[in-house]
């Protein structure tokens, strides 16, 4: 029977089992032997991991060729305004690449949302808002280079669902196993498009 994980990483945690030898990592988190994260979160990022032991599934859920939407939380510094979001939904140009259109939208802070440790840096002259981006590709720190391409950097970044996966109220350095019947109920469920 395949393992399936879904895991709430902390800030300052490493996506691999491996000692870092600065960094905590997945295995001071996970005692289960033999899953591998199906996609990465940087190291400064927090949110929703999924491991598995089944290949099949971790490529399912990993690979930009399925195109599984991954919906984040971000806290931007500065108001951010409707051409910024325009400019999110339509694709942004980086350097190396043009991102895919995403579906973004103004948010509160999230309601279940954990302090982070340590905390992000304010400055009381200079506002942040918050937003909701789901993409559907997952190139190398892509957030964070889209909201600073439209001029408003990232201070916290989030990941709060994958497909049908989502956090389930789980804090900070939690986790929990999914059986079976539950990932067909996730697999076929539509994906949340707010």
């Amino acid at each position: 029977m395949r393992q399936v994980i879904i895991f709430n990483k902390p800030y300052g945690v490493v996506c691999q089992f491996s000692p870092d030898g600065k960094h905590p990592t997945l295995k001071d988190y996970i005692p289960i032997p033999d899953v591998y994260a199906a996609g990465r979160l940087d190291t400064d990022s927090e949110g929703l991991l999924i491991l598995t032991d089944d290949g099949r599934l971790q490529h399912q859920l990993a690979h930009p060729v399925h195109k599984l939407p991954k919906t984040y939380w971000v806290q931007v510094e500065g108001e951010i305004s409707d051409a910024a979001l325009q400019a999110l939904a339509e694709g942004v140009v980086l350097t190396d690449f043009v991102t895919q259109p995403a579906q973004v939208r103004r948010m509160m802070e999230p309601d279940q949302l954990w302090p982070r440790t340590p905390p992000v840096r304010y400055r009381k002259n200079i506002p942040t808002s918050w937003i909701a981006l789901t993409i559907t590709e997952g190139k190398n720190r892509q957030v964070r280079r889209m909201t600073a391409k439209t001029g408003y950097p990232t201070l916290r970044l989030v990941r709060a669902q994958i497909g049908g996966f989502g956090l389930d109220q789980l804090l900070p350095g939690q986790y929990r196993s999914v059986d079976e019947k539950e990932i067909a109920n996730i697999l076929q469920k539509p994906v949340n498009r707010r």
